[in-house]
């Protein structure tokens, strides 16, 4: 069975029609992984044309999901990911819901695909040994800063005409 074809039959979530709630582990695990490093694993994947399964993003935890074949846990044990398997529930919007304010399907494919783990795993430790390229952004000058209070300009020395005059004669000027 695919995961659209479990979405259709899933349970809506209370009070919140276009969500379902996802038994996982039967015929697919998750893997969650930050969004951060979930979009370049996506972007990785999708450049070396490898065939993707669903990809959900959760907005608000601002995590990505892949579906991945059951029983590849072995396989992220040193890697900053958490699988989700038998026992476990996934809380994923309608497929033909665009509200996109939780989030949405990167990748929903209409076939039983699903990511393949070890493809996952080496776009995840590309980032490592092959950082992506920032660029870099040369701040505008500024000038330097001064609190609001501080005084304009303060006698340094008894040659300054201010320093000669008696504090009343400052307080008058």
């Amino acid at each position: 069975m695919s995961l659209r074809d479990d979405l259709r039959s899933a349970a809506h979530v209370d009070k919140l029609p276009d969500l379902r709630l996802l038994s996982v582990g039967q015929d697919w695990d998750a893997v969650r992984v930050s969004a951060e490093t979930g979009f370049l694993a996506l972007a990785r994947l999708r450049a070396a044309d490898e065939e993707l399964g669903p990809v959900l993003y959760d907005r608000l935890g601002q995590r990505l999901y892949f579906a991945v074949p059951t029983g590849s846990r072995s396989l992220w044990q040193d890697l900053p990911v958490h699988v989700l398997g038998v026992g476990s529930w996934l809380v994923a919007p309608d497929p033909n819901c665009s509200d996109g304010h939780t989030g949405g399907w990167c990748e929903l494919p209409d076939d039983e695909t699903l990511t393949d783990p070890a493809a996952l795993r080496r776009a995840m430790e590309q980032q490592h040994t092959d950082p992506v390229r920032h660029l870099t952004v040369v701040p505008e000058e500024t000038p330097p800063w001064t609190p609001w209070n501080a005084p304009v300009s303060t006698p340094t020395s008894s040659a300054s005409p201010a320093a000669s005059r008696s504090l009343s004669a400052l307080r008058r000027s």
